[in-house]
Formats: structure tokens, C-alpha cells, sequence
């Protein structure tokens, strides 16, 4: 009986966090997942006593480490290096994860076809298409390179006899979740295998000094897939998103051990691959000379890059009982805030209109300097007035009525002024400001309000 005890115990695993349980139940309850408990090989007993083994290599003092070999060689893709930190360091372990179809594959082809352009020798080992699919993909976007080698295997130790046969300078993985290895049990994806597989590829990238492009799977919510020790694990972690319905496409930095964790390179899914786009402030607002009534230029700050973003609002009548709010590109909860403010400290009755609320090129504004963007751009729309031409909007808004600063409004301006933009709204304490740009402190909302104008 007791031998039967131990055997039962820690028989399930959460495919989602890794947590351990004696006995299936419906819900994890360590992360709250339902249906993610599988059973598994009941784990071994702890050793006793460790024995000390024979170190890899001696330890030195810090100052006489040599770092000319862990310095970053760029991809030769522009804008991937500028969130890697200036390109890929040797034996780093990046994952890039993003939704089906954006284009993970698409850009890690055209990051091997530079590498082999330069010379260097890639693999490239896919476990969900076949060589002659990628191929035709390559074809397609000009990747064709002498040095890039295919593999196509599912079989984690096959794509190590690959690496020993090919030898590359660079290493793609499509996808982690694809690759399993036979002396681990558990399918391809889940818990086990995705770290057992992971550990592996780490190993051999630290051993050769081999950097390793892995490529995650993302699950409904937008989280890496997988247990969450394979975030831990890697060095880089990537989050490749866009809108389906747009071509521009954005990788975000999330953890990044040898450089900026919050960069964002911005890239255009075209009909021949992907391409860097170095400037892309222009996407994202309508060019025109005319204000418009219910639009609001702002400046929002993706890593370490201001972007201008262009708010467009609509103040409607309804016949409704509860009126209508949507939103496109916004936090609905800002927008709400914003309503609410308006009503109150404002005097503007909106608990009978309809209001929408979007932004131009499928850009998506979550950060609290586009607050009072939001609530010109309703204000605008509702009374029917405009902001002059060529201004742009900063500041967070508060409960009360008031206008925060937020941070690097210098920098957000001389983004603005290089576009062309002559006059800015900024919160009080702005702090060092570029020339160019003519600017006016409001203190609160009612302030802010009396910069609009009849069109």
C-alpha cells in the first residue's frame, strides 16, 4: 500500500505552470487553468548525498575574463538589433514568440539569409513545415543563400546531428514547442518536453558559443506558451504582434540579458517578405493640413522610441438606454476615466451619447500620457471645435481634473518637431524643452479645453 502511495504521488503536471499534484483535479491550483492537469512519470526521490565533480573550467578573477567573444555581431536585420542590444551575442538563446500568422517565420528566414549572406554558415530546423516549404518561402522573399541549411525534424537529437554535421554560426529552432525528445516522456508542447528540449539547446549554445533563435507559440491571452521556467531559461525573450488587418508588425523586448529590455523595432509584412521600417511616426497619423474636429495628435514612447500617434474620436446621439462605448487601438478603462472626468469637472454631458474612439494605422495607445489625447479628442468631437493645426497633446489626467506630467517630454517634442509640429499642451513641470515647438502648460482639464477652437 505505501509502495503504491509513492508511486501515485506527484502523477500530474500542469501544462501550463508546471505545478505538481497527487491526483488529477479540473482546475490548477496554482494558476487556475482549467484542463491543464496531465499525468506524468512520478518524480525520483532527491539523492541523498552529492558527490563533488571535477569543474568545467577554472574560476578567474572578473578583470581577467575576456569579453571580445561576448560582444553582440549584428544579424543584419536593422531593426531586430535595436531591441537585441546591437545584434546577437554568441551562445545567446533568444526566443521570439507571437500569435499564428504574424510572421515569426518570415522575419527569422530574412535574420538566417543575412547571416548567410555575410558568410556565415545557418541552420535552419523546422518542425512544422517541410524543406520545400520553406524554400518556397525563401523564393518568395530573396532568402536563397548558399550558406543557409534546411533540416526538417521534429526529433531533438536528429537536430543536434545536424548541428554536428553542418557546424553553423547561427542556429533557428521553429518551433520549441514542435521538438521532443525520446528519453523524455510527455508529448511535443507540453510541460516536460519544452524544458527538456530547451535545457538542451541552452547547453549546446553555451558549450560552442552557438546563438539560438527559438520559436515560442503563444497561448489565448498573448502569454509565452509553455511552462514559465522556459522564460527563465532563455536569454532574450521577444514578443513578435500586430494587427491582422495591418501590415506593420512590432517586436517588443521583454527580458533581454544584454541590453535594453524595453526596445521595439518596428517592421511592414509586404507581399516579399518583411523590412524594417526606421521611421515610422509617419504611420500612424493622417496627413493633412486641416484640423478636423474630434482628432488629437499625441506622442507616446514604445521602449525607448517616441512615436506619434493620432487619436480620432466621435461624440454621437443615442436612442439607447445604456448609449454605446468602443474602442480601437485604446484601454477601454482610460477612455471611460476620461468620460467620467469630462462629465464632472468639465460640465459635458455625455451619459447620453454614443462614443468611439480609435486610433489611426492600428497602432495600440495603452500608456497614461495619452490621456488628455483622449479627452480633446472627445471634447472636440462633442463640440464640434478643433485644436489649431500642427499641435500635439501630453500630460496624464486625473480623478480630479488635473494634468500629470509624464516622462521625456523633451524627447516626445523633438520627435514632434522633426515632424514638423509647431505648438504643444504639456503639463506643468515639463522640463528641459526642444526649440522649435511653442508650448503651453495646462494645469488641469477646463484649462486644456480653452485651446479649442471653432474649425
Amino acid at each position: 500500500m505505501a509502495r503504491n502511495a509513492r508511486a501515485a504521488r506527484s502523477a500530474y503536471r500542469c501544462a501550463d505552470c508546471g505545478h505538481e499534484a497527487a491526483k488529477w483535479v479540473g482546475r490548477c491550483p496554482e494558476c487556475q487553468a482549467w484542463g491543464t492537469l496531465e499525468q506524468s512519470a512520478p518524480a525520483r526521490p532527491a539523492l541523498a548525498t552529492l558527490s563533488l565533480g571535477a569543474p568545467a573550467s577554472p574560476a578567474r578573477p572578473i578583470a581577467e575574463v575576456d569579453v571580445a567573444a561576448a560582444r553582440a555581431r549584428p544579424t543584419g536585420v536593422t531593426e531586430l538589433d535595436r531591441v537585441l542590444g546591437g545584434g546577437l551575442v554568441p551562445g545567446a538563446v533568444v526566443l521570439l514568440a507571437g500569435e499564428p500568422g504574424v510572421g515569426k517565420s518570415t522575419l527569422l528566414l530574412e535574420v538566417a539569409a543575412s547571416y548567410a549572406a555575410s558568410g556565415r554558415r545557418v541552420l535552419y530546423a523546422t518542425g512544422e513545415e517541410s524543406v520545400g516549404q520553406v524554400r518556397l518561402r525563401a523564393d518568395r522573399t530573396g532568402a536563397v543563400r548558399d550558406e543557409l541549411y534546411l533540416a526538417a525534424e521534429s526529433d531533438l537529437a536528429a537536430v543536434l546531428g545536424h548541428v554536428d554535421e553542418v557546424r553553423p554560426r547561427l542556429l533557428v529552432v521553429d518551433s520549441v514547442q514542435t521538438m521532443a525528445s525520446a528519453g523524455v516522456d510527455g508529448l511535443a508542447g507540453g510541460v516536460t518536453q519544452v524544458r527538456a528540449v530547451a535545457a538542451a539547446l541552452i547547453a549546446v549554445a553555451k558549450e560552442r558559443g552557438l546563438p539560438v533563435l527559438l520559436v515560442g507559440h503563444v497561448t489565448k491571452d498573448g502569454s509565452v506558451a509553455g511552462p514559465k521556467v522556459l522564460e527563465h531559461l532563455v536569454d532574450v525573450v521577444l514578443h513578435f504582434d500586430g494587427d491582422r488587418h495591418s501590415a506593420l508588425r512590432m517586436v517588443r523586448g521583454v527580458k533581454n540579458r544584454f541590453g535594453p529590455a524595453d526596445e521595439v523595432g518596428c517592421f511592414e509584412l509586404r507581399d516579399d517578405g518583411i523590412v524594417g521600417v526606421p521611421d515610422p511616426s509617419g504611420l500612424f497619423c493622417s496627413h493633412r493640413d486641416v484640423a478636423v474636429p474630434g482628432t488629437a495628435i499625441t506622442v507616446t514612447v514604445e521602449g525607448k522610441r517616441p512615436l506619434l500617434a493620432e487619436v480620432q474620436a466621435l461624440v454621437a446621439g443615442s436612442g439607447l438606454t445604456n448609449p454605446r462605448r468602443a474602442v480601437s487601438g485604446l484601454d477601454s478603462s482610460r477612455l471611460a476615466m476620461a468620460l467620467a472626468v469630462l462629465q464632472r469637472r468639465a460640465a459635458m454631458k455625455l451619459a447620453d451619447k454614443e462614443v468611439f474612439a480609435a486610433t489611426v494605422g492600428g497602432m495600440r495607445v495603452v500608456e497614461p500620457a495619452a490621456d488628455l489625447a483622449v479627452a480633446l479628442a472627445v471634447a472636440s468631437s462633442a463640440r464640434d471645435l478643433v485644436l489649431p493645426a500642427h499641435t500635439v497633446v501630453l500630460g496624464e489626467v486625473g480623478l480630479a481634473g488635473e494634468v500629470r506630467r509624464v516622462t521625456g517630454v523633451g524627447r516626445r517634442l523633438a520627435e514632434a518637431a522633426r515632424l514638423g509640429f509647431t505648438s504643444a499642451l504639456v503639463p506643468p513641470d515639463p522640463g528641459p524643452l526642444p526649440q522649435g515647438v511653442r508650448v503651453t502648460v495646462v494645469a488641469d482639464i477646463d484649462a486644456a479645453l480653452r485651446a479649442l477652437r471653432p474649425p
